[in-house]
């Protein structure tokens, strides 16, 4: 098993690196950025011992492929990809707020609502929703960023109240998050997928908002199978999920919530490459090509390569 879940490299102009839960984001000079998808994967806030082979490949190239397609919304930060797991771009100063987009109600928003609570992120909720029904329009429910712990729900008026964003950029933000999401629900159902929900995050250079960061991909969108959801939705049953909700089941069957005192559960080698697998599939799927898996024999020196090569231009 060859799973990227450390990095440390000195890249040609370097000025400081951040290892995120899943990312590794080297700055290079004041305005250059190069975020690796490693194989790390986390879960309930917490990056679990193993790593996934090929998962930071299909997060990245599912990210590269959506941020090309949506150029024409909205700039984004992405400049090449140099290597299969590697994205080199703009450097950013990021928004203080993540855009989530929900087109359904499930997940946490269900949660709540079935607890009792009638309004989310400052929006109000009509009685006699059901679990995965659509929203009338998509209801955009931002978050803070936390630098640590959980991202909290907040509303767009506590957002401008709190100065994190001006309502005229806020209003921006909004726009784009719409258009956007409207492209990915377009694109994703010419593949047989329904996109439930997802967040962008944005962030401004010289006056100018960009797109930055991941879009669409499983770890940031949650998609369901549209054979079979009408289907599913009337009887009451649990849709067909394409996301890595299935690695978060796993765990809590093993007892595992993030939550003191609890185990992470023995991830076995056969363990982490059925997660590869299902990682390849949610790949083949949303992207409606076939995965070439790239050469894995030494990881960390063919990225070295390709960035360095790439920088040197």
């Amino acid at each position: 098993m060859n799973a990227l879940t450390r990095t440390d490299y000195h890249f040609p102009g370097q000025t400081g690196v951040y290892h995120g839960k899943v990312r590794d984001v080297y700055s290079i000079g004041d305005d250059q950025l190069v975020m690796i998808a490693t194989d790390r994967i986390s879960a309930f806030d917490v990056v679990l011992p193993k790593g996934i082979p090929y998962k930071g490949q299909v997060l990245n190239q599912i990210a590269a492929k959506f941020l090309d397609a949506t150029a024409d919304i909205v700039p984004n930060w992405k400049e090449a990809s140099p290597d299969p797991m590697v994205t080199v771009g703009v450097r950013c100063e990021p928004y203080k707020v993540e855009m989530v987009i929900r087109g359904y109600i499930t997940g946490s928003a269900w949660r709540e609502y079935k607890q009792g609570a009638r309004m989310l992120c400052g929006l109000p909720l009509p009685e006699g929703l059901r679990e995965n029904q659509k929203f009338e329009t998509p209801l955009i429910t931002p978050t803070t960023k936390a630098e640590e712990g959980h991202d909290e729900n907040i509303s767009k008026e506590e957002i401008i109240a709190q100065g994190l964003v001006s309502r005229e950029e806020y209003e921006q933000l909004e726009q784009y998050t719409y258009a956007l999401f409207k492209r990915g629900t377009e694109m994703t159902a010419e593949k047989g997928l329904i996109l439930v929900d997802t967040k962008y995050e944005f962030g401004k250079k010289e006056g100018k908002i960009y797109l930055i960061d991941e879009i669409h991909t499983p770890d940031s969108s949650r998609y369901f199978y549209s054979d079979g959801y009408a289907a599913r939705f009337e009887q009451g049953e649990e849709q067909k999920q394409l996301s890595k909700e299935f690695v978060r089941k796993w765990l809590m069957e093993n007892g595992f919530q993030g939550r003191e005192g609890q185990q992470v559960p023995e991830m076995t080698d056969a363990y982490c490459n059925s997660v590869s697998d299902r990682y390849i599939e949610l790949y083949e799927k949303i992207t409606g090509e076939k995965f070439v898996k790239a050469d894995a024999a030494d990881l960390e020196m063919r990225i070295e390569k390709h960035v360095t090569d790439y920088l040197k231009q």
